[in-house]
Parts: C-alpha cells; sequence; structure tokens
C-alpha cells in the first residue's frame, strides 16, 4: 500500500476523516505522516490520537517558500512517501515541489472549480449569490486551484440557507468525495 503524507495548517477535519477511513480499511493506504506548517495546529493533536506521526516545519523559519519547500520534499524523501494529500494546507507550493510531485499531490476545494479559486471560496460562491456552489478534488498543478479534476460534487444553496448552513453542507460532502477520491488515485484509475 502507498505510503500517504497529509500536508495541514489548521483544524485538520479531512485529514481525521480520512485517516479513519484508510485505518478502516475503506481505502487502500497507510498514513505514514501528516506535516502542519503551523506549530500547536489541531490537526497535529487528532493525527496523534490516532497514532500516525506528526511533523512542524514550521513555514515562518525559512527565508522563503523555495527553503520551506526544500525541508517539506526532505521529509516526505524521508518518509518515502508517495502520494501528498492537503488537507486545509493554506500554503502555496513553488513551481518545483509541484512539478516533482505532480500527479502525486491531491487537494480539495469547497467549490466547483473553475468557480471561486483562493482560499475564501464558500464566502466567495455565497456573496455571489449563486444557485449552487459544490466541492472539488483535484491534483495540484503549479496554479492556485486550477489542476485536473478528480471528483466534483454539487451543493444547492437553499433559499433558507444561511452562509454557516451552506458551509456545514459543505463540509459534510468533503468527507464523502475526498475519500473516494484518493481511492481513486490509489487505484490508479486516473490520468493527470
Amino acid at each position: 500500500m502507498k505510503r500517504i503524507a497529509f500536508l495541514v495548517s489548521g483544524s485538520g477535519t479531512n485529514m481525521e476523516n480520512m485517516i479513519k477511513r484508510i485505518q478502516a480499511g475503506e481505502v487502500p493506504a497507510v498514513p505514514a505522516i501528516v506535516i502542519s506548517n503551523k506549530p500547536g495546529a489541531k490537526a497535529l493533536e487528532k493525527a496523534g490520537a490516532l497514532g500516525v506521526k506528526t511533523v512542524v516545519i514550521d513555514h515562518k523559519a525559512y527565508a522563503d517558500r523555495a527553503a520551506f519547500d526544500k525541508a517539506l520534499d526532505t521529509c516526505l524523501e524521508t518518509h518515502k512517501i508517495e502520494l501528498v494529500v492537503l488537507a486545509g494546507f493554506m500554503r502555496v507550493l513553488t513551481e518545483r515541489f509541484v512539478k516533482k510531485y505532480y500527479g502525486r499531490l491531491i487537494n480539495i476545494h469547497p467549490a466547483l472549480l473553475p468557480a471561486f479559486p483562493g482560499a475564501h471560496a464558500i464566502k466567495d460562491a455565497w456573496d455571489a449569490k449563486v444557485k449552487e456552489t459544490g466541492v472539488t478534488v483535484h491534483f495540484v498543478d503549479s496554479g492556485v486551484d486550477t489542476g485536473p479534476v478528480i471528483l466534483q460534487h454539487k451543493v444547492l444553496v437553499l433559499a433558507n440557507d444561511t452562509l454557516e448552513t451552506l458551509e456545514a453542507r459543505i463540509h459534510k460532502i468533503e468527507y464523502e468525495i475526498y475519500p473516494q477520491a484518493l481511492k481513486l488515485v490509489l487505484l490508479g484509475g486516473l490520468q493527470t
């Protein structure tokens, strides 16, 4: 089974969900390591509670993105990582890093890409008063939220929705389709 690294910056709910799915035998992989660019990220505590090794590579300790990505790459090589899963990782990776891991680097985004790329997709969709939004899992390329789509799922914006209820429904869909997309990638049924 392939060794996976999860890159996180925050609460780690998607990471926690996927590790539990892997440990339940639903996704054929080994959750080898969880790496956070932020010391004290809640995701580290969750990963540790699930018995997964954690490492902090604080981006503030590096002079630039290239130096941070080099440290990240060294950590991934040390742990023999075959697939990198971004789960709330709030850093743009360098083109060199993305090229090295292209086809083995995936991300989830709370919108139907190419609509609403970037860090505030749910609020952006809400402010645009769209009738539907959704969730996209995609391969990471050198753009921001521009890589080839693995899976998408639509989420209707209901008449009685608030930003908070829409956000909750989007996150619920994330917890379903991210493990499905990960499994598709692991089983090799996709072309980048």
